[in-house]
């Protein structure tokens, strides 16, 4: 019997990278209403581009649930680095959730987590019996990769996806997935705002997981090291134990949605006048990218 197969969609992700698509050059698709909806056309459009590329039988929409979580519990810097998001964007981000329940997708969000979160918790549990594949921009999620879960990154335009599994994130990474955590707490990531140890970057900290496996086998095996990489770990040993905190997507969340509420069953009807009620053109192109 073929397994069901779930697709996990980071909201926030291809909402954000819809915007900026068009933002850049001040396009942004504002009705009559005066309502900007660039981002919402944009995301429906990434959207279909990975239901016609995957054919996916389950949908399920994770989304961030504003900007503090956890992670800013354990370190006020977190995330620091980023700005408020355009006027332009804010209101597109109810709307997008309108749109999907539309088409009958469950949006699903907890307030202190991320949509990595998320997603995590319910791969693990989809996975057990069903094929998962989550459809992100953000890398981190490749530490989530294991048996009947993949990761489909995208990449600039639409319908153009790198496809990740366990196996041939080994080939290209030379660590597997859940080292994807060690290497993140020794480089840090400038894009989430925390440092690591300084003065170490990727591929020192490639180099160190490939001989020591993890930080655990690092620390016990610091004599092996150079002085300065030894002298670095040890003056920045606190963070990163934090930096570890921080990168490791939390998988156990208290977040539930059956696969009977996901099933992909689209109500063309209603999915049509919500994009009618938009003022959506081309939808045939739209839902076709």
């Amino acid at each position: 019997m073929e397994k069901n197969k779930v697709l996990l969609v980071d909201g926030m992700a291809l909402l954000f990278r819809a915007f900026y698509a068009t933002a850049m050059s001040g396009y942004y698709m504002v009705n009559s209403k005066g309502m900007p909806t660039n981002a919402v056309y944009g995301f429906v459009k990434h959207l279909f581009a990975a239901k016609n590329e995957y054919k996916p039988s389950h949908v399920i929409c994770c989304w961030d649930m504003g900007s503090h979580t956890f992670r800013n519990d354990l370190y006020p810097e977190y995330k620091a680095n980023r700005g408020e998001a355009p006027v332009e964007l804010i209101p597109q981000f109810e709307l997008v959730k309108e749109v999907t329940a539309s088409m009958d997708i469950p949006n699903v969000g907890i307030t202190g987590y991320e949509a990595d979160d998320l997603m995590g918790t319910l791969a693990n549990v989809y996975s057990e019996e069903n094929e998962v594949l989550i459809l992100t921009g953000d890398q981190d999620t490749l530490q989530l990769l294991k048996d009947n879960v993949k990761v489909i990154l995208m990449k600039k335009g639409y319908g153009n996806f790198a496809e990740y599994e366990h196996g041939t994130f080994y080939d290209e990474k030379g660590i597997s997935p859940q080292q994807m955590i060690d290497l993140k707490a020794l480089m840090g990531d400038s894009s989430d705002n925390y440092p690591g140890v300084k003065g170490i970057g990727e591929k020192t900290a490639l180099k160190l997981l490939q001989k020591h496996e993890t930080i655990e086998g690092l620390l016990e095996n610091l004599d092996t090291l150079t002085k300065a990489q030894r002298t670095k770990i040890e003056q920045d040993l606190e963070m990163l134990h934090l930096s570890r905190k921080l990168a490791r997507i939390h998988c156990e969340v208290d977040v539930t949605c059956s696969l009977e509420e996901a099933v992909l069953s689209i109500n063309e009807d209603l999915m049509h006048n919500k994009f009618n009620e938009l003022e959506f053109k081309n939808i045939n192109r739209l839902i076709n990218p």
